[in-house]
């Protein structure tokens, strides 16, 4: 199943087989293994009860000042994003997540609490990795899940060090207002 480009689709968040969070996003590509899509500021999110309470993001009705082009390849446990504020590119950013699962108008995935932000000097920064302890005590992931993020940030830090970016074609794309 691939998305047409220009659709609006919905981005799920889904925790333990229930949703938690959607919000809508809109797609720039979909070759059948890379699904590229974009999420404008504003975009509003729509939040489901969950037992694990309220999604960390509850607080906020919809993304924020940014605009954001989202890379997900089939397989992989992370996805790719490139932040732009005012149409400038500031930041490639790695949020470690489940392996999308599309569906007729959406996908599905799960944040796992790890990102690793590399700024466009090369430079790389781990945001939330004290998170990832919680998130075991809290019963929202497994121990053997949060290794299994750990095991794919280390080859995601291995490709880096080769300089081996799947997501290099994007490096010039720009949001097409921006």
């Amino acid at each position: 199943m691939t998305f047409r480009p220009g659709t609006e689709i919905t981005r799920r968040e889904v925790l333990h087989g229930r949703l938690w969070m959607e919000s809508a996003v809109t797609v720039v590509a979909d070759d059948g293994q890379v699904l590229a899509v974009l999420v404008e500021p504003g975009s509003p999110f729509r939040f489901h009860e969950h037992p694990f309470g309220p999604h960390p993001w509850s607080a906020y009705d919809a993304w924020g000042g940014t605009t954001v082009l989202q890379l997900h390849r089939e397989g992989d446990a992370y996805g790719v994003w490139k932040f732009f504020e005012d149409g400038v590119f500031t930041r490639w950013y790695l949020n470690f997540e489940a392996p999308v699962v599309r569906h007729d108008g959406a996908f599905d995935t799960d944040d796992h609490g790890l990102d690793l932000i590399v700024h466009p000097d090369g430079r790389r920064e781990w945001k939330d990795v004290d998170h990832l302890s919680e998130l075991v005590t809290s019963g929202r992931m497994t121990g053997e899940e949060v290794l299994g993020v750990l095991h794919a940030a280390a080859e995601v830090t291995a490709r880096l060090d080769r300089d081996e970016r799947w997501w290099a074609p994007w490096d010039h794309w720009v949001p097409p207002n921006g």
